[in-house]
């Protein structure tokens, strides 16, 4: 966050975009919190932990309640926080699946992620 601030304070050009590592359970807030509050877009990538985040009892619970997947999940919990989430895949079916996020998880079960 020191070198936002540096950047901010003494470039010339004003950063737009943070690309960070973002996923259930690791989120970098007071660096997405200076981001949010300075208009800089956060561009979480690996919202899937690399794959970390793909067994997790926890997050499938949830996802089964909204009849979606953990990565749809992950990838809605991102957005819902206003982090544009990088998804990477290489199949078509992920890709596909990646993209159908039109839910939105409630404030109860947001918090509950927040806690993992």
């Amino acid at each position: 966050m020191d070198d936002l601030k540096n950047i901010i304070e003494n470039g010339n050009v004003k950063p737009m975009v943070n690309q960070i590592k973002c996923y259930i359970g690791n989120l970098s807030t007071g660096t997405i919190e200076f981001c949010q509050n300075n208009s800089i877009l956060v561009e979480g990538y690996s919202p899937l932990a690399t794959g970390g985040i793909l067994e997790d009892k926890r997050i499938q619970k949830i996802a089964e309640k909204y009849g979606k997947s953990i990565p749809q999940v992950a990838i809605r919990y991102l957005l819902e926080k206003d982090i544009l989430p990088l998804p990477k895949s290489v199949h078509e079916k992920y890709i596909s699946e990646n993209a159908k996020v039109d839910f939105s998880i409630t404030q109860e079960d947001m918090e509950e992620l927040d806690r993992l």
